[in-house]
């Protein structure tokens, strides 16, 4: 992972939420999510729209599942005090952006591109 991959990752990731929605996987972590930190589904949009590079800790990544899957990203932003993992890809060419995960964090994490 470098600066500049993660940098055309997000100018790719804003300039794509312009004219696609985002769908955001139904899991219940994800959900449970939305309610403990008391913000409307709509608010997440805002939340990715905010993410920069020192935010990402992973990436790009293959879909272990799926390799015609484009390459995911990983990312955490604290959001009311609470750091949320967001996992995210562009999703297919022509199509949504795939955000699969979106919740509290389960464990602590190292940025590798943040300033000290």
């Amino acid at each position: 992972m470098n600066k500049q991959d993660v940098e055309a990752f997000l100018r790719n990731l804003h300039d794509k939420m312009i004219a696609f929605d985002v769908v955001y996987r139904p899991r219940d972590k994800n959900l449970d999510t939305l309610a403990e930190i008391e913000i409307a589904p709509m608010v997440r949009n805002k939340i990715l729209k905010s993410l920069t590079v020192e935010d990402c800790f992973s990436g790009p990544n293959k879909d272990t599942f799926d390799t015609t899957k484009p390459d995911y990203y990983e990312f955490r932003k604290v959001v009311k005090g609470k750091t949320i993992y967001i996992k995210i890809s562009l999703g297919l060419p022509g199509k949504r952006i795939d955000c699969m995960s979106f919740h509290i964090a389960e464990r602590p994490i190292i940025y590798p591109l943040k300033s000290n």
